[in-house]
C-alpha cells in the first residue's frame, strides 16, 4: 500500500507542471486571438469584415468549428447575417428564434450543455440534433441603447461550459457589439456628411455663445465666406445692425430646447449685400442629452419674395384693370346715351364701341395672346387703336400730330399699357368724360429719344389728391422702364409728357 501511495503522489507532482504549461499555452493563445481580433476590428471598413474577424476569434478562442452571428431586422426578428459550418436547411428551420427581444439590453448569456435535456420543444431539439449539434451557447450583443443581436457557438458533443469560457465569450461579444455600433455610426455620419456637403441650403452649427463651429459649401455660396474665414467667428458676422436683437432671443429659445421653424429674416453677405433667408434652427445635444449648440439651415428666399411681390402686383393690376373695364363700359354707355334717339340706336352704338375696344385690345396685346412678338405697328396707329372706343359720332375726340415712327416690338405692350391708362383716366375724370372734350397728342422724334405729349382740352378742371393710387404707381413703374414721365395740371386740362429713351435695353 505504501508503494502505491508513493507512486500516486509522484504522478500528481509530475502533472502540475504539465497543467501549468497547458494553462499558460491556452492563455497565450487566447490573448493572441483577442489581440488579432481587436486589430482586425480596428481596420475593418465593412460589416462583412467585422463578421469574418469575429467568427475567426469565436472559433479560435472558444474552440469550436461552428458559429454564427444574428442581428435583429426592421421587424424585430433575429436573422442570420454570418455563419460557419451550418446548413441552409438548419438556418431556415431556426431563423427568427431568439430568447431575447431588442429591448433586452441587460440580457445574460445562455449555455446549453446538452440540448436533449434542455426542455425545449421536441421539434426544435430534433432539428438541432439533426444538424449534429449537442451543446450550444447564446451570447447577447449589447449596444448602447438596445440589444443589437447575438452570436452562437455550437459543439458536436455535450459540454460543460466553464466560467472562464463565459467571461471570454462576453469579452468577444462586447468588442463585436461595439464594432457593429461604431460601423453603423460611421456609416450614418458619412451619409450625414454627404447630405450636408451636397445640400444647396446653408447649414451652419454654432455653440451656445454664438461661435460658428461648422460651415458647409451651401453656406459658402449663400454668404460668400470660405469655411476657414468663419470658423471660430461670432454668428454676428452675418447679422445686420438692425437685426442684432434677434440672436440673443434665438439662443434663449435653443437653450430651452425649442426648435425654430421657418423664421424669415435678413442676413448680410461678405460683400455687405443683404439677403432674405428662411431659417430653421434646432438644438444640438451631446451624448448625455445636454444642449451644447444649435444647427441652422438657411435658405435664400429672395427669388421667392420677388415672385410673391410680382404676383401681388399682377393681382392688384388685375383688380385695377377690372375696375377700369367697368368704368370704361359705364362711360361708353353714358356717352352714347347723350346722342342716341332710341334704345335700339343706343344698343347699336354701345356694341360698336365695345367691338372697337376689342379690336384695339387685339392690336395692342398680340404679343401676350400669341406668345410671340406683337404685330408691327406705327405710333399713330397704336394711339388711334387705343382712342377709337372713345369717339362720339362723327366728331373726332382726339388729334394726333407729329412724327409717325415704327414702334419697336419690345415697346408695344408697355407703351399700350401707358396710353390705355391715360385714356381711361381721361374718360373717368378728364376731357373724354365731357361731351365736347378731346385729347391732342404730339409725337416728336429726336436723336436719342422720342417724346409723346398728351394734352387734354374741354373737360372739367383737373384736380390732384395727396394720395397715390395703384394706377398712378403702375404708370410710374411702367414709364421708368422706358424713360421718364411728367405731368402738369393746366387749368384747361392735364398735360403729360412721356420721354422714351432709345438707348434703353428694352427700347
Amino acid at each position: 500500500m505504501e508503494r502505491s501511495t508513493d507512486r500516486q503522489a509522484t504522478a500528481a507532482v509530475r502533472s502540475k507542471p504539465t497543467e501549468a504549461a497547458n494553462d499558460l499555452t491556452r492563455h497565450v493563445r487566447e490573448q493572441t486571438t483577442l489581440f488579432h481580433f481587436t486589430d482586425r476590428l480596428f481596420r475593418a471598413r465593412t460589416l462583412v469584415e467585422i463578421y469574418e474577424s469575429a467568427l475567426d476569434a469565436i472559433c479560435e478562442a472558444l474552440m469550436c468549428s461552428r458559429a454564427s452571428i444574428l442581428r435583429f431586422d426592421e421587424g424585430g426578428r433575429m436573422r442570420f447575417v454570418a455563419w460557419r459550418g451550418l446548413s441552409d436547411g438548419y438556418r431556415a428551420a431556426v431563423d427568427g428564434h431568439s430568447p431575447w427581444k431588442r429591448h433586452d439590453r441587460e440580457a445574460d448569456p445562455i449555455f446549453v450543455s446538452d440540448i436533449s435535456l434542455s426542455g425545449e420543444a421536441r421539434p426544435l431539439i430534433e432539428t438541432i440534433i439533426g444538424e449534429g449539434i449537442h451543446a450550444l451557447g447564446f451570447i447577447p450583443l449589447a449596444g448602447t441603447d438596445e440589444l443589437a443581436g447575438k452570436f452562437m457557438v455550437y459543439y458536436d458533443t455535450p459540454r460543460v461550459f466553464t466560467d472562464h469560457e463565459r467571461d471570454l465569450a462576453l469579452l468577444i461579444a462586447r468588442q463585436l457589439g461595439f464594432a457593429i455600433e461604431r460601423q453603423a455610426g460611421d456609416a450614418s455620419a458619412r451619409r450625414l456628411t454627404a447630405l450636408v456637403e451636397s445640400s444647396d441650403d446653408a447649414i451652419i452649427a454654432k455653440d451656445l455663445d454664438g461661435v460658428i463651429t461648422d460651415w458647409n459649401p451651401g453656406a459658402e455660396r449663400l454668404f460668400g465666406y470660405r469655411r476657414e474665414e468663419v470658423l471660430g467667428q461670432s454668428i454676428m458676422l452675418l447679422i445686420p445692425e438692425d437685426r442684432r436683437d434677434e440672436e440673443p432671443a434665438i439662443l434663449a429659445r435653443i437653450r430651452a430646447g425649442e426648435r425654430i421653424n421657418h423664421f424669415e429674416t435678413i442676413r448680410r453677405r461678405k460683400d455687405g449685400a443683404p439677403v432674405a433667408i428662411s431659417l430653421t434652427i434646432s438644438p444640438i445635444k451631446d451624448a448625455r442629452g445636454e444642449i451644447v449648440g444649435a444647427a441652422k439651415i438657411a435658405r435664400d428666399i429672395s427669388d421667392w419674395q420677388r415672385a410673391q411681390e410680382q404676383q401681388n402686383m399682377l393681382l392688384r393690376e388685375m383688380n385695377h384693370r377690372i375696375k377700369n373695364v367697368f368704368a370704361l363700359t359705364s362711360g361708353i354707355v353714358n356717352l352714347s346715351a347723350r346722342s342716341a334717339s332710341s334704345p335700339a340706336e343706343l344698343a347699336a352704338t354701345v356694341s360698336e364701341r365695345l367691338a372697337t375696344l376689342s379690336r384695339a385690345h387685339a392690336l395692342t396685346m398680340s404679343a401676350v395672346a400669341a406668345g410671340g412678338e406683337p404685330a408691327a405697328t406705327t405710333l399713330h396707329a397704336l394711339i388711334a387703336a387705343i382712342l377709337a372706343p372713345y369717339q362720339a359720332g362723327e366728331r373726332p375726340r382726339s388729334e394726333v400730330r407729329g412724327a409717325d415712327i415704327p414702334v419697336p416690338s419690345t415697346l408695344v405692350t408697355s407703351l399700350s399699357l401707358l396710353l390705355h391708362e391715360f385714356a381711361t383716366n381721361a374718360a373717368k375724370y378728364g376731357s373724354l368724360s365731357a361731351e365736347d372734350g378731346m385729347v391732342e397728342i404730339t409725337c416728336s422724334d429726336r436723336s436719342s429719344e422720342f417724346v409723346i405729349v398728351w394734352r387734354e382740352r374741354g373737360g372739367p378742371s383737373p384736380t390732384t389728391t395727396g394720395s397715390e393710387g395703384f394706377g398712378s404707381r403702375l404708370v410710374k413703374a411702367t414709364a421708368s422702364q422706358l424713360g421718364r414721365i411728367s405731368r402738369v395740371w393746366d387749368p384747361s386740362g392735364v398735360v403729360i409728357e412721356l420721354v422714351i429713351e432709345r438707348d434703353r435695353p428694352d427700347s
